[in-house]
């Protein structure tokens, strides 16, 4: 018995130029053959800004819109959804004319193939997860790098451009994976070299080891001692606030000067560097203030009773989020002895816990507009570049306002938290898709060679949709967060 061959069509929405059989999906998951043409399968987002300030997320589709009129002001056409420019040299999916404060804009709309793109994560931990340069992986290749530590943060360097296609196919897959799956604020597990092991997700907690991180640390040591200084006036002799960065010591800092604190005789191990301040007084790790120490009393030396030590001094000693706190006195050997913590002591250490934040990982989505992508909007791509750095035409993602790096090109970020669910897909080659949205005043585009024949105004994109269908975008978004 013969089989009946299936028909296929070739889809050109990105560089892999998939071949799909008739009520299938390519290789994206986002496109699909419906009755001989490829459609989007995803729905057209728009920005519904009516309903609060921040912009609640409504489908519009063909099949509940009512034909009302609707407000140009109110409703920002997003690039979710919207289909792709590739192979670029034609005008992109919508563009759109729309009024605001009566002015006639052009807000240009396409999901973009980012080859070149990147995702910084923010991790608020003072645990030490890796060194600076150390490389991150997952499910055993290296998808990025540890850079420079930030005040309260651990930062990472994940994708690019050299992860996705200078190295294995794996290497390129693992890394495009994991930057969609961050884009879209899902949960990733990363394992740094000679480190922690840390799950990551926008909006929620670091999980380091196992553990979820509560809080985000105040100040540094010395930080903490300046701001909680008073407070700690005369319920205890000494305070030491340990930080693997600066570690502050109470009496010899310069508020405890401010506040004629006397001298305790104490002898710190490390580096010192002005008064008060210490450097490296131990190695970072997991333990107290992002050091490597379970005891803090390993970071003293022999106390000095010609400098003020003597038999009965208390010593508080506390981690730069209050999470942990010792209290000890001194016997007649000056040997720190542990004891219960006084209540109003145990008040003002409950001080440092109360002034922290949550401890969250923030995603950002960072990349560049390169020539080809800009063709999609207008003929003369360094136009579109040099209006965009002379604040004519704004850039967008998913309606989100990106920040645009100076220098040349277009190289864009943006929290991936402030954008709708979902925004973000791939395509095999590998690469991530983003919108990105470019709006400017009508005049403007037509001066900066745009494609004006291919304006649409919104009512018209309400009704027919686009050159990706209509009928199939019955699918609403997925709920915000």
């Amino acid at each position: 018995m013969s089989r009946e061959k299936v028909e296929k069509i070739r889809c050109d929405a990105c560089p892999v130029m998939c071949f799909i059989a008739e009520g299938k999906i390519g290789a994206c998951d986002r496109y699909a053959n419906h009755d001989g043409k490829i459609i989007r399968c995803d729905p057209l987002t728009m920005l519904d800004r009516r309903l609060d300030q921040g912009g609640e997320i409504t489908p519009f589709l063909r099949e509940n819109w009512d034909g009302s009129l609707v407000n140009d002001q109110d409703l920002f056409v997003t690039a979710v959804g919207s289909g792709t420019t590739y192979p670029d040299y034609k005008p992109a999916p919508f563009i759109v004319s729309r009024q605001y404060d009566d002015a006639d804009f052009v807000t240009v709309v396409s999901e973009a193939i980012f080859s070149y793109c990147s995702c910084k994560v923010k991790i608020d931990t003072d645990r030490h997860l890796g060194a600076e340069g150390a490389r991150v992986l997952c499910k055993g290749e290296v998808v990025g790098l540890v850079i420079t530590s930030e005040y309260g943060s651990q930062m990472l360097s994940l994708g690019g451009v050299d992860h996705l296609t200078g190295g294995s196919k794996s290497e390129g897959r693992v890394t495009c994976d994991v930057m969609l799956r961050l884009f879209n604020r899902e949960p990733v597990e990363l394992t740094i070299e000679d480190g922690a092991t840390v799950v990551v997700q926008s909006g929620r907690p670091p999980i380091v080891n196992g553990v979820a991180e509560q809080r985000m640390r105040v100040g540094c040591g010395s930080a903490a001692i300046g701001m909680f200084a008073a407070g700690w006036q005369g319920l205890v002799d000494e305070v030491v606030v340990v930080d693997d960065h600066i570690t502050g010591v109470m009496s010899e800092h310069q508020a405890g000067k401010v506040l004629d604190w006397p001298p305790t005789g104490i002898k710190m191990r490390g580096r010192r560097s002005t008064p008060g301040r210490y450097f490296k007084v131990a190695e970072p790790g997991l333990g107290w203030g992002g050091t490597d120490i379970d005891d803090p009393l390993a970071i003293l030396g022999d106390w000095n009773p010609a400098k003020g030590a003597r038999a009965g001094l208390t010593v508080l000693m506390v981690s730069t989020t209050g999470e942990n706190a010792a209290y000890f006195v001194l016997d007649a050997d000056l040997k720190p002895q542990p004891h219960p913590m006084p209540d109003d002591l145990r008040d003002a250490v409950e001080l440092i816990a109360d002034n922290c934040e949550p401890a969250l990982c923030t995603v950002l989505f960072m990349g560049g507009a390169g020539g080809s992508l800009r063709a999609g909007v207008t003929r003369n791509p360094v136009a579109l570049t040099r209006s965009v750095h002379d604040f004519k035409t704004t850039v967008t993602l998913g309606g989100q306002k990106a920040y645009v790096w100076p220098g040349g090109g277009i190289t864009v970020m943006v929290d991936v938290a402030d954008m709708p669910e979902g925004s973000f897909g791939s395509v095999p080659t590998p690469a991530i898709v983003a919108p990105l949205e470019f709006t400017v005043r009508r005049d403007d585009y037509a001066a900066l060679g745009g494609h004006t024949d291919a304006v649409r105004d919104l009512r018209d994109v309400l009704e027919k949709g686009g050159e990706y269908g209509a009928d199939m975008r019955a699918v609403a978004p997925r709920d915000k967060e």
